[in-house]
């Protein structure tokens, strides 16, 4: 049987991870969101730990602001175009490595940390644990974590209203409706409260709960869609007065938990 790692590698060697931000329009609200949730926690002389840092897109963002950033990416391709993107900037160095392993870093090390893709990509409780053990470790006391997460009924409403109602509701639920977890889903999403529940033994302080691409996702997908340039920067604005409101999270497909280490 292939291993998570593998899994992993597979889909990433097939994927246009680097152009994912850019090539729709939530995929670009999640940029701008997220960035904006970055910059109410970090400035210019912050230590920024990203682990599971893909191509670098917020990484390499983050570096030419001057923050001091170091990324870590599990799969080697991504890593090798992190590198390229990141050819030249001094302040960002880059390793190749796991979400449950950051044992080259100290307790402490860094101001703000972004968790950003291995919560796609967890499926067994003790690695779970262990990832975002090791990211509060290496967090100082005070700073901040942000973990991207995925929306399971996001997925869902995404994915499998095209005549494969069926094949999605079998992959993502058990029959009794509780939300499954395994790695060949490659993407695992989560009920918000379950996400949540996953820090409550932790050593943290919950700050918010926020979506950070909407419901663009599935209306995106419709024909008569359509958005101006002017309407994203309109609509992106609007919607950060509303990227945490409760009612809101179930249907956003990327999310952000963000704490703080006590």
């Amino acid at each position: 049987m292939s291993t998570r790692e593998e899994i992993i590698s597979s889909f990433y060697s097939q994927a246009d991870e680097d152009g994912r931000l850019d090539r729709s329009r939530h995929g670009q609200l999640e940029f701008i969101t997220t960035m904006n949730f970055i910059h109410r926690y970090a400035g210019c002389s912050t230590r920024i730990l990203e682990i599971g840092a893909g191509t670098g897109r917020y990484s390499v963002a983050l570096a030419k602001e001057g923050m001091d950033v170091t990324a870590v990416e599990l799969t080697e391709g991504n890593l090798a175009v992190l590198r390229e993107n990141s050819r030249g900037i001094t302040n960002i160095r880059s390793f190749q490595g796991d979400a449950t392993d950051l044992s080259r870093f100290e307790d402490g090390a860094f101001d703000v940390t972004l968790v950003f893709g291995p919560m796609y990509h967890l499926y067994e409780k003790d690695e779970i644990d262990r990832a975002i053990d090791e990211a509060i470790r290496v967090t100082k006391s005070g700073g901040v974590l942000l973990f991207a997460f995925l929306s399971v009924y996001a997925i869902m409403y995404a994915n499998y209203l095209y005549g494969n109602w069926r094949a999605g509701k079998e992959e993502n639920f058990t029959a009794g409706n509780e939300v499954r977890h395994f790695k060949e889903q490659v993407f695992t999403g989560y009920d918000v409260a379950e996400f949540e529940q996953l820090f409550s033994q932790k050593p943290v302080e919950h700050i918010t709960t926020a979506g950070v691409d909407g419901m663009l996702e599935p209306l995106e997908k419709r024909p008569d869609f359509e958005m101006s340039d002017e309407d994203l920067e309109d609509f992106a604005e609007w919607y950060m007065a509303f990227a945490d409101k409760r009612e809101l999270l179930g249907g956003t497909s990327h999310l952000l938990y963000i704490c703080r280490k006590k």
